[in-house]
């Protein structure tokens, strides 16, 4: 029964199903009360409900056709008018205009809304003297051009909304691509690395063939992981974060443009003293250049560990902490704040992580046992 209810809704929200429809709900009763009445010998008012059903049955094309039908529905009026069969604009005029603000643009709208309205005004003052109602036609004519409008520009924002829907459906597609490449690919890709350059360290020197073509697939296999990156990239390039920050991990694209870097986190806590969160920054072991992936996955990553104490652990104190190891650098963000459970929940931690695994290091986040809250990464230094 639902089935079948919802398929003659479809069949009705067809554009010409729900015309015709819209015709015949209009005449229909006009039709009978003309039956009614001539059965009865009274054939008055044939006149006029003949006027009035042609008026309906050009409503037919008012979808594909708005500025015509209207137009063609007043010029039936203005005849109307002449032969004083209507005095003021009938239903079939207001369905009309109420279409010519549904499905047409606002300026089309506003210049044809202007020229109807001046032509009822004048034949009404022209073929009725002294019954022509400029305001009332001035109210008829805006509200129903108006009421077209507002539908308008409802279902223009619900198509938006809806269109919006979809891309953020593509690009939540397209993460989980990226994620599923890099854990596959990339797992399997470094194991190949591993096992040749293991190969070809336990070769002996005199097979000096076979360490070469060893040593070429090695690194055949790092410019695949490479490539694969690269491609990540584009797969992510759409990706936003409803706070702004974008998903791109290899250091290209806008993201990279910014020259944020590890350097700049003396200059972010500092940001982060001036907006009431004492915090201290600690840097162990010999300072060296990042590659830029990893440079910027630092910097993301105590930012947003920064902003999210701000918003979530009010009155709490954050220390930074970088480490910088000869095959790896840790980056920590701990604060002894409680959760006060304010805030809108956001993407900062996922950003994080996938950043993180992008770069091939791991990201631990949690509560942490002396109380506060703790953001952990290491990330490996590749050698080029």
């Amino acid at each position: 029964m639902g089935l079948t209810v919802r398929r003659a809704v479809r069949f009705l929200r067809r554009p010409k199903v729900a015309d015709t429809a819209l015709v015949i709900a209009v005449s229909s009763p006009v039709v009978l009360g003309l039956v009614a009445t001539i059965a009865q010998g009274d054939a008055k008012v044939l006149p006029e409900a003949a006027h009035y059903l042609v008026g309906a049955a050009l409503l037919w094309p008012r979808r594909r056709r708005p500025i015509l039908t209207a137009a063609l529905i007043t010029a039936l009026d203005v005849a109307g008018f002449a032969l004083h069969l209507v005095v003021i604009a009938d239903l079939p005029m207001a369905i009309a205009l109420y279409s010519v603000g549904r499905h047409t643009s606002g300026r089309v709208t506003a210049l044809a809304g202007l020229a109807f309205y001046a032509v009822y005004a004048l034949a009404g003052e022209i073929f009725w003297p002294g019954r022509g109602n400029w305001v009332g036609y001035l109210f008829a004519v805006a509200t129903a051009v108006g009421v077209g409008q507002l539908v308008r520009l409802r279902a223009e924002l619900n198509e938006r909304s809806r269109s919006e829907a979809a891309d953020a459906a593509v690009r939540e597609e397209r993460r989980r691509i990226a994620r599923e490449l890099h854990d596959i690919v990339a797992h399997h890709i470094t194991v190949i690395t591993a096992l040749v350059g293991g190969a070809r360290a336990t070769l002996p020197a005199e097979q000096q063939v076979t360490r070469d073509a060893l040593k070429s697939a090695e690194q055949t296999a790092r410019e695949a992981m490479t490539e694969m990156r690269r491609l990540l990239d584009v797969l992510r390039a759409d990706d936003v974060l409803r706070d702004g920050d974008l998903l791109g991990a290899a250091g290209t694209g806008p993201d990279a443009a910014t020259g944020v870097g590890a350097e700049r986190l003396p200059a972010l806590v500092e940001e982060a003293r001036s907006a009431g969160l004492p915090t201290s920054l600690t840097v162990t072991g010999t300072p060296v250049a990042l590659p830029a992936s990893v440079d910027l996955a630092v910097y993301r990553i105590v930012q947003e560990a920064l902003t999210n104490t701000r918003k979530h652990a009010a009155g709490a104190r954050a220390g930074v902490r970088l480490a910088y190891e000869p095959e790896a650098v840790e980056v920590e963000v701990m604060d002894d704040g409680r959760a006060t459970g304010s805030g809108t929940p956001g993407f900062g931690l996922g950003g994080m992580a996938e950043r993180v695994t992008l770069c091939g290091g791991r990201l631990t986040t949690g509560p942490h046992p002396g109380g506060g809250f703790r953001v952990h990464a290491r990330i490996p230094l590749e050698t080029p």
